[in-house]
């Protein structure tokens, strides 16, 4: 009778294999209902911050779209909380988690393989400064390039980001990336370009600072998706969820909302402010490739 069994048991799980190989599912799959698990890193810390919540949000809506294709799907959340770095180790080593969202570098997509969609259409190479208070005439006058090169940007450590400022000659003060508010009200650096979805929350945290009036850095950086090389299966199902939701409107709505892109771009003035345009020579060719869709950027 056990050998009977087992050999049913065999027998099972072959035919199911077939089943999901012939319709290109990844290989991560729930044995009880057939569902596709799909892990990520939820930092318990900011369970309830709303970037974190759009990201997990927009993921769901390309696994929704694509069900009827692929079939059915777990939306797994793993509660812990890890310095960036360390997620994108874990992804690399295919342990722990499935799928994360971070902002994309030539290094990133050698390593992981991304979804090609950027996921803020742009908003993240669109830094705004925050600045000290009663500062803001030390910005007034920049003009040119050559007059920005006389302060001093902060970065985070290993942030792609602080390798573009590097790139373009900005005079640059690098830390850990908690210590970076402290180091600004200290005057170890004068600004810190900040990403225009993130920057008037910020503003509201720390009332030491204020959100500069007149200057924008703009470059490539978009954030993507990214599943470990081994699992090519889910990257396909995540991009075709999202060029779905793209051409039906679901995208954009959600992004919309859940970004208040209305009141974002009003309060921060963002097609007024003098714009510096900065190269990018850490993003891929495949990436350099997409930013002329108009589809994928809220900005041409």
């Amino acid at each position: 009778m056990l050998v009977l069994l087992s050999i049913i048991k065999k027998a099972k799980s072959i035919f199911l294999w077939g089943i999901f190989s012939t319709v290109s599912l990844p290989f991560y799959v729930s044995a009880e209902n057939n569902e596709l698990v799909v892990r990520y890193n939820q930092f318990t810390l900011f369970a309830n911050d709303s970037a974190q919540q759009y990201f997990s949000s927009l993921l769901k809506l390309a696994l929704d779209e694509t069900s009827h294709d692929f079939g059915p799907y777990l939306l797994s959340p793993v509660d812990i909380d890890m310095v960036q770095q360390r997620t994108i180790s874990m992804l690399q080593a295919n342990k722990v988690i499935d799928v994360l969202w971070t902002v994309t570098s030539n290094e990133r997509e050698q390593t992981m393989q991304a979804v090609y969609i950027p996921l803020l259409k742009g908003l993240m190479g669109t830094r705004i400064f925050l600045i000290r208070k009663k500062e803001q005439y030390r910005f007034n006058n920049i003009k040119t390039m050559e007059d920005l090169y006389l302060l001093t940007a902060g970065q985070g450590d290993n942030w792609p980001d602080t390798q573009i400022i590097k790139e373009n000659k900005l005079p640059v003060q690098t830390a850990k990336a908690e210590l970076l508010y402290y180091m600004l009200a200290k005057k170890r650096f004068d600004y810190f370009p900040r990403a225009a979805t993130e920057i008037q929350k910020e503003a509201s945290q720390y009332p030491e600072f204020v959100i500069e009036n007149n200057l924008m850095l703009n470059y490539l950086s978009p954030i993507y998706f990214f599943v470990n090389k081994d699992n090519p299966q889910l990257a396909v199902r995540i991009e075709t969820g999202l060029l779905r939701a793209i051409e039906n409107g679901r995208f954009d709505k959600l992004f919309r909302k859940a970004n208040n892109i209305e009141h974002l771009s009003t309060q921060l003035n963002l097609t007024k402010r003098r714009v510096f345009k900065l190269e990018n020579s850490i993003v891929s060719n495949k990436t350099k490739a997409i930013q002329h869709e108009a589809k994928f950027w809220l900005f041409q």
